[in-house]
């Protein structure tokens, strides 16, 4: 008898897979780089407002549960910043609180798949989206960001895969797009972003869009929330405090569901039911949030101090990267991630994960294999770090690079 669940074999995140490995060259007296992890407070302190917000809340004593899907004051602050930056109105069941975005995505694959029922992930996919699809039972149907056209969506693609699925279709529980992108950095334009909607809509697919970067775009690119562009259809909004707000740590994300249709009434309700099992959401950083959110003029300097340096720095790291002969790479312009092609063939190596496993054994540098994001052939680094790590890294990737051609 096996004593183990056979679904834990997907509970895997690759962006992590290395660590005890840095951890043990580290041990050994090795410097490691670490490029893995999007984790934007480690680089940009969190502002001093919401921190201050947060001791404001210990010291109140505000430290008991809070309603099970969010308290009243954070469903407000969510509310209030959907309706100022995208003109858009919520209630308050309209809104889940989380534990960051990763339960709001164990909580829609809970409720939304079951056996053998499938959802339409595009790759490059973020890393943890299949892995809790096929805890649920569920199967990827997977279609392409189009890395020839700054990866925007494939959808001529999708149009023929969906005709091809046919009758079908039914089986199809969602389809999932990450808006600014994780691992690609693309935003997409108004115009791709709408034709997805009507795809969607013509089918009766539930639309579900990552939106966690929403705030964190440049090189001229300008962001569209679905919930500009999907009013009246059934669909999802993902995001939270993580990036935005530079507080990882906090853990609180949320879900909107902002229709009122069967599906969206449905959906609504076995989510709060999800959000009954884990009784509450951290009520300091509830409470933290809320003023991060209401608070604008210090979060517009922040987000667009952070931002800035985040812009310099993508690029400067995508420009020295584009020098490498071996590497071919997209620009980015929302999020803080790059997604380099790599030769392997030229570089005599079999795979994206024996490139990046080279990488930190002889270079010290951790970056994730893009296979993890459904990519093979690239790898992922995070262009959070300041220019002078940055630049080391990539020397010691073009290094390997160079060792391996010869």
């Amino acid at each position: 008898m096996d004593f183990l669940s056979g679904r834990g074999k997907y509970a895997l995140n690759p962006i992590e897979e290395e660590d005890k490995l840095a951890e043990k060259l580290e041990r050994k007296g090795k410097r490691i780089i670490r490029l893995n992890r999007g984790d934007p407070a480690k680089y940009f302190p969190t502002p001093k407002y919401i921190i201050d917000a947060y001791k404001e809340a210990l010291q109140e004593r505000i430290t008991g549960y809070t309603a099970a899907d969010g308290s009243k004051e954070m469903k407000d602050a969510v509310s209030e910043r959907y309706s100022r930056l995208y003109g858009i109105k919520l209630g308050h069941d309209d809104i889940i609180v989380t534990q960051g975005v990763s339960e709001a995505l164990m909580f829609l694959n809970s409720a939304l798949i079951n056996e053998s029922d499938s959802a339409i992930l595009f790759k490059p996919y973020y890393s943890l989206y299949l892995p809790w699809l096929k805890l649920n039972g569920g199967n990827a149907i997977i279609e392409n960001y189009d890395e020839s056209s700054n990866w925007d969506v494939h959808t001529e693609g999708l149009k023929r895969s969906l005709k091809k699925i046919g009758s079908k279709k039914d089986r199809i529980k969602y389809m999932m797009i990450t808006n600014p992108n994780n691992p690609t950095g693309t935003v997409l334009s108004k115009s791709v972003l709408k034709e997805v909607v009507d795809i969607a809509n013509e089918h009766g697919i539930f639309l579900i869009s990552d939106e966690i970067y929403d705030e964190i775009v440049y090189n001229n690119a300008r962001f569209t929330s679905l919930s500009q562009l999907a009013k009246g259809m059934p669909h999802a909004i993902l995001n939270g405090a993580s990036k935005v707000y530079d507080s990882t740590g906090f853990r609180i994300g949320y879900i909107i569901v902002p229709e009122g249709d069967r599906k969206s009434q449905a959906l609504k309700e076995r989510l709060y039911n999800y959000a009954l099992m884990r009784l509450s959401v951290n009520s300091p950083a509830q409470y933290a949030t809320v003023e991060a959110i209401r608070n604008t003029k210090e979060h517009k300097k922040a987000i667009n101090a952070m931002v800035k340096e985040i812009a310099l720095r993508a690029n400067r790291a995508t420009k020295l990267l584009n020098e490498n002969p071996y590497l071919q790479t997209v620009k980015p312009n929302g999020a803080f991630y790059i997604l380099p092609r790599v030769d392997l063939a030229k570089l005599g190596i079999k795979s994206d994960r024996e490139f990046t496993d080279m990488l930190l054994e002889k270079e010290g540098i951790q970056v994730t294999r893009g296979s993890g994001f459904g990519a093979s052939s690239h790898f992922r680094i995070v262009a959070l770090p300041p220019k002078e790590i940055l630049d080391y890294a990539i020397n010691r990737i073009n290094t390997l690079c160079k060792k391996q051609s010869r």
